[in-house]
């Protein structure tokens, strides 16, 4: 910013000298519902603010309580969405707690279970005086909030105000130089002179000491609800406007674009591929079939909107080129020629193109798209570079008119080309986009799975509890919290949804090639089920991602492998195809 100047300070010097600190966190996700509101103001002409998103809406809470949450702020991870249908948030402040409670201090300090149980009515609630109770009635009388540990120990322990406030920087560096032990004897010693039983001044002072393992103020949570509850609420009426918004804020959250477009699909938005006459750099809205009428269309026609994916998704594809191409677009590029001579890409970024399979709007594969292009011989002379073709040709003859410099020789090769297979399509589209909107990798191999007995994730909502079985998915996200005592959490797919294993620390002993390594993960365990939360506990884990090395050949109708390439094909494949295996990244947290 202009005439801005920026000086550094220690925050403990600022402290000591008594001026304000602020936290301001650059968080994507506010990057993200500020383009949401952008989308939903141009495509739906309603304007909202964080302050303006109508509250407690009951569909969101519904939402959130089913934990289906993936991309809202907070409450996306694995620990969040286990908490989310038992927690079953209601109103505005059950978000503020679910944002707290997930954190390493609660659930050291023993607080996640108590909770839970008093507020499904397994547990009376109660309180060991009036005073307690005032400082702990919003939360059913467990202590989740720095300020709370503050109050305990001013109303409880008889600690004047600024040993408190001495007593909440230890519990914010207790990790890191242990000083929270030198106030025990004389919290525990106050609450006992106050007439509280020691058991409960102990209890009580553990719980605090795990707030030094990170805990949150309220206030810092209730300002993080707000972002829950409003990325919830566009997920729920707006879940295109949504997924868009979120691609173009990517990297950020646990989950990768594949995930997010996989998620939008399942809430019924068509999704869109890449393509050199409709995509921009970012993800962009169309319009789409029409659907009922919603409250987010304010009850009128219910005209819905479909994301079309963004040149952004093309792996090594840049945005200047995206900005070219766009550019010189005008009514569109009948031809892989037109393109090149217009936009002035050159020869590498339009085979990213082809390679993403963005051609198929002038009627060309990824195949014919580069066989083309692989022609195209010199850049055109400055002088042509603009001039566009006298006749669109017709799609259905590779996207070039007669007249065009060498293409009855190229329409005549490109008719001996063999046709991709499906599989090899959806490998080639993660090897380009990281991602495919034509059919997931597992639904090639689902019939001999079956064949072996594996099962599906979405038969995991009925298969009895404790049943042992085997299921295999491709592994999108491993985590091993701190606070889990060495379990390992990963979250697998396949075509029909996700499914969440729990690794002890000697199963992941015993597999630990397979448990962190594989791409495509077998695993056998035991089906665990409580309300809507699924888990299967492993016992057994195996690395089947060499079985992903055979889609190339999957036509995508059979379980077996496609019959064998004509024996021409290998002589005028394009280059740029040889064969490669399917690389599909998980993302990892500690």
């Amino acid at each position: 910013m202009e005439d801005r100047t920026v000086i550094e300070w220690d925050k403990d010097d600022l402290d000591r000298l008594g001026i304000l600190k602020i936290d301001v966190l650059a968080l994507g996700m506010l990057t993200c519902i500020r383009k949401a509101f952008a989308l939903i103001d141009e495509h739906y002409g309603r304007r909202f603010e964080l302050a303006t998103i109508p509250a407690e809406d009951p569909a969101v809470y519904e939402m959130l309580s089913r934990a289906d949450s993936l991309g809202v702020f907070q409450v996306e991870s694995r620990a969040q969405m286990t908490m989310l249908p038992r927690l079953k948030p209601r109103e505005f402040y059950d978000l503020v707690i679910e944002v707290a409670i997930v954190r390493p201090g609660p659930i050291q300090g023993d607080m996640v279970h108590p909770y839970l149980r008093r507020r499904s009515g397994r547990e009376t609630v109660t309180y060991p005086s009036g005073e307690l109770r005032q400082v702990l009635e919003k939360t059913l009388g467990v202590p989740l909030f720095q300020e709370q540990a503050m109050k305990i120990a001013i109303v409880g322990a008889g600690f004047p105000p600024e040993e408190a406030d001495r007593l909440r920087r230890a519990m914010a560096t207790f990790k890191r130089n242990g000083d929270i032990h030198l106030f025990r004897d004389k919290f525990v010693a106050g609450m006992v002179a106050n007439g509280y039983d020691r058991d409960f001044a102990t209890r009580c002072f553990s719980q605090i000491e795990g707030f030094g393992t990170y805990g949150f103020p309220e206030s810092h949570a209730a300002s993080f609800a707000l972002l829950v509850y409003v990325s919830a609420w566009i997920k729920c009426f707006y879940p295109e406007v949504f997924a868009c918004a979120l691609l173009n804020s990517q990297p950020m959250g646990f989950y990768a674009p594949a995930q997010i477009v996989r998620d939008a699909r399942e809430h019924g938005v068509e999704v869109r591929p890449v393509d050199i006459n409709h995509s921009f750099w970012d993800c962009t809205l169309e319009p789409a079939a029409p659907s009922p009428p919603s409250s987010a269309s304010g009850g009128g026609a219910g005209w819905r909107r479909a994301v079309r994916l963004g040149l952004r998704q093309i792996k090594g594809f840049s945005e200047t080129n995206a900005e070219r191409l766009a550019a010189a677009r005008g009514s569109g590029y009948p031809d892989p020629q037109a393109l090149w001579r217009c936009s002035g890409l050159r020869r590498g970024a339009l085979e990213r193109l082809a390679e993403a399979d963005a051609f198929r709007s002038v009627g060309l594969d990824r195949r014919r798209a580069l066989w083309v292009l692989k022609a195209l011989g010199g850049p055109p002379l400055p002088l042509f570079a603009k001039e566009k073709p006298l006749k669109k040709p017709s799609p259905h003859k590779g996207g070039k008119g007669k007249g065009e410099r060498g293409f009855s020789n190229e329409a005549k090769a490109m008719a001996l080309l063999p046709e991709m297979p499906l599989g090899e399509h959806v490998v080639e589209d993660y090897a380009s986009l990281s991602l495919t909107l034509k059919r997931h990798p597992l639904a090639f191999l689902r019939a001999e799975l079956a064949r072996e007995g594996l099962v599906t994730a979405a038969e995991l909502v009925h298969l009895p509890v404790d049943r042992r079985l085997s299921i295999a998915g491709v592994v999108l996200i491993r985590q091993r919290p701190g606070s889990a005592n060495g379990v390992v959490f990963i979250t697998i797919e396949d075509e029909t949804g996700i499914a969440n294993l729990i690794v002890w620390p000697q199963i992941l002993e015993r597999f630990r090639r397979a448990a962190l390594g594989a791409t495509l993960l077998r695993c056998t365990g035991k089906l665990q089920r409580e309300q809507s939360v699924i888990h299967i506990v492993a016992d057994r884990l195996e690395d089947w991602t060499p079985r992903l090395h055979t889609l190339r050949d999957r036509t995508g109708d059979t379980d077996i492998r496609s019959p064998a390439k004509p024996p021409f094909a290998p002589a005028i494949k394009p280059p740029g195809y040889d064969a490669r295996d399917i690389v599909i990244s998980s993302r990892n947290f500690r």
